[in-house]
């Protein structure tokens, strides 16, 4: 076999099945992620119709929301290994048609009992999306794509958290708040089929090797240089999701203290995630430019000082600001949920990506009452300025950790059953 043969491209149909198979397997987690958490904000909007149809106390209402959330926070590691023994498109697509089923037995519930139910059933679909559709991802994509696409995956949940309360309030202008949500539901069902049928069936992900078998001294510092990034990114996760959290808990009470009424405390947010959004897509791309580090060491240290100077400017240019800091601060996630698969053993990925989704959705749920309970003995805005102190805090983190760049190849053009690459097959010359 000569070099040049060796070296020879792949077949043209080939690449372009692998292609097909890149944006089929996108397509799907990007919708997936769309639809999941549209479903997740959408119990907000619920809430106060449930209240009003059942006769709910304020304490019935929360707990329906911490049926919801927690159970989506607390499955998403089992959901994780279900879909290693018995494959991702199976699961996700279970876990879809669960979610879905969830707002159709809400559209015909009687009572708090069976909101419950719905409610906990939805959970449990929800808790397959984040692991696997994530690691989906990350196991089609190689290289400097692999945070690009990350970002176009995160940017998709934040669009599915507008479009589909949106689609909800739209269809309530022209039905009963049954019927809407059980129509939202269906179209869960629905796509659940989708994705059971487009979802391309990935090669399973390799058992781990046991501790001690099979690796030389350099993999087991390679081993041990995982383990120890894999930590430091997970406290790094857990800050950030604090610093998220309490910021977003105190920004309304801040604004009203600065003379804002209710709807532009309620409008200021709604700029702060649509700046967001955005970040997630285009921190993507800008950490494929500077680095991990850089990225998340200048969004840090912008995101610090926005969230201080909302303390110090007036209430117009605060409006002004808040696309702006809603970019560092919610696109830095991209870079951070991007990374853990750097730290993971490829056969270890899923499974590192719920672990982290769990976490970090846990700090999530703990930071608003968190910050509440402290605005209530010092204040808002001493509370807002112990927020900025944190997110800098985080900066440290990041220089602990490398920069790497993940450099196995796709899923798709991964070796096959003979040995030869999918996407670049060698000729025998």
């Amino acid at each position: 076999m000569t070099v040049s043969a060796a070296l020879e491209p792949a077949h043209p149909s080939e690449e372009a099945a692998a292609r097909q198979g890149e944006r089929r397997t996108l397509g799907v987690a990007c919708g997936a992620h769309a639809l999941h958490d549209g479903y997740t904000d959408l119990v907000w909007v619920a809430l106060p119709i449930w209240q009003a149809e059942f006769g709910l106390s304020y304490a019935a209402v929360g707990l329906l929301r911490t049926v919801y959330s927690g159970t989506l926070a607390s499955l998403q590691i089992p959901a994780a290994a279900l879909a290693a023994r018995i494959g991702a498109a199976t699961v996700l697509a279970a876990g879809t048609a669960l979610a879905g089923l969830c707002y159709c037995l809400a559209g015909i519930s009687s009572g708090f009992a069976v909101l419950v139910l719905a409610l906990l059933i939805g959970g449990i679909g929800a808790a397959t999306q984040h692991p696997i559709a994530s690691a989906l991802v990350m196991r089609t994509f190689s290289g400097a794509r692999s945070l690009r696409m990350f970002g176009t995956y995160n940017f998709a949940g934040d669009v599915g958290k507008v479009l589909v309360p949106a689609t909800a309030t739209s269809l309530l202008l022209i039905m009963p708040w049954r019927p809407a949500y059980a129509l939202l539901g269906f179209a869960g069902l629905v796509t659940a089929v989708v994705i059971a049928i487009l979802t391309p069936h990935l090669p399973p992900e390799a058992q781990p090797a046991r501790p001690g078998t099979g690796l030389n001294r350099r993999g087991e510092a390679v081993s041990a240089c995982r383990r120890f990034g894999f930590r430091i990114l997970v406290l790094f996760g857990v800050a950030d999701s604090v610093v998220r959290g309490g910021f977003f808990v105190c920004l309304p009470f801040l604004l009203i203290g600065k003379g804002a009424a209710v709807t532009t405390a309620g409008f200021a947010l709604t700029l702060v995630f649509i700046g967001g959004a955005a970040g997630k897509l285009a921190c993507g791309f800008i950490a494929n430019w500077l680095g991990n580090r850089p990225t998340i060491v200048i969004c840090q240290t912008l995101a610090a000082v926005g969230i201080a100077a909302v303390l110090a400017l007036p209430l117009a240019f605060i409006l002004i600001a808040l696309p702006l800091i809603g970019v560092v601060l919610n696109g830095v996630t991209t870079v951070i949920y991007g990374s853990v698969p750097s730290y993971a053993a490829p056969e270890r990925r899923t499974h590192a990506l719920s672990v982290f989704y769990t976490i970090g959705i846990g700090a999530a749920a703990v930071a608003p009452p968190l910050a509440g309970f402290i605005g209530d003995f010092i204040g808002i805005p001493a509370t807002v300025m112990i927020v900025s102190a944190l997110t800098l805090t985080t900066i440290p983190f990041a220089l602990l950790l490398k920069d790497p760049r993940l450099g196995e190849p796709s899923v798709f053009e991964s070796v096959d059953g003979r040995g030869e690459h999918a996407a670049g097959r060698k000729r025998v010359g």
